[in-house]
């Protein structure tokens, strides 16, 4: 028995075929595939590079300016410069300016940072961070100020990581917020009453 000859088992295109496979080698058709395929690309692409709208973080109006004591509480990156926070470090999403040698209720010398909203700044500030390099109980004495000054205090938190004493008094524009657990080092904040994004308890 003799095996059917490979040419006669071929599929035989239709003309309509055969014209359509030329079509696809046409280099205009290929330019067509690869502009197709670059579209379906680039979208992966641009979040690989960051070129994506919103990549340099949200973006909102800063908030009004606020003060409290002669440190800045919220405000624009303008602001920010102005009391004297010029070292500032852009993130993908945000930009942190310092200042070092800062007082608050007549404590300190401490460290303190404005995290702006935007890798540009543009969004403003709306709290201000107060730290100690290597004292982590230094922030108790303006705590212990405050409750003097009649602040009332409430803790969130069941001694998990992250719980916060917050310091608030009816009337004032801020409420103060501390460490009590903490990785690195201890944090105060000054934060706008009207900020509620911060816990609160």
């Amino acid at each position: 028995m003799t095996s059917p000859d490979p040419a006669s088992t071929r599929r035989r295109f239709s003309p309509q075929e055969r014209d359509a496979a030329k079509s696809r080698r046409h280099p205009a058709c290929r330019r067509r595939r690869l502009r197709a395929s670059i579209g379906l690309l680039a979208p992966a692409l641009a979040l690989t590079l960051g070129l994506v709208p919103g990549c340099r973080g949200p973006t909102r109006p800063p908030p009004p300016p606020l003060t409290y004591e002669g440190l800045p509480v919220a405000g624009s990156l303008a602001e920010a410069r102005k009391a004297g926070f010029t070292d500032c470090r852009p993130d993908t999403i945000e930009m942190r300016c310092r200042k070092a040698g800062v007082m608050f209720l007549g404590h300190g010398p401490f460290n303190a940072a404005l995290d702006l909203v935007g890798s540009d700044g543009a969004g403003g500030f709306d709290e201000i961070t107060l730290w100690h390099d290597w004292d982590q109980n230094a922030l108790f004495a303006i705590a212990t100020t405050l409750e003097q000054r009649g602040w009332k205090t409430c803790y969130t938190g069941e001694g998990s990581k992250g719980d916060q004493a917050i310091y608030t008094r009816h009337g004032l524009p801020v409420r103060v917020s501390m460490d009590l657990s903490y990785f690195g080092k201890r944090r105060l904040r000054i934060i706008p009453a009207w900020n509620k994004r911060e816990p609160l308890c």
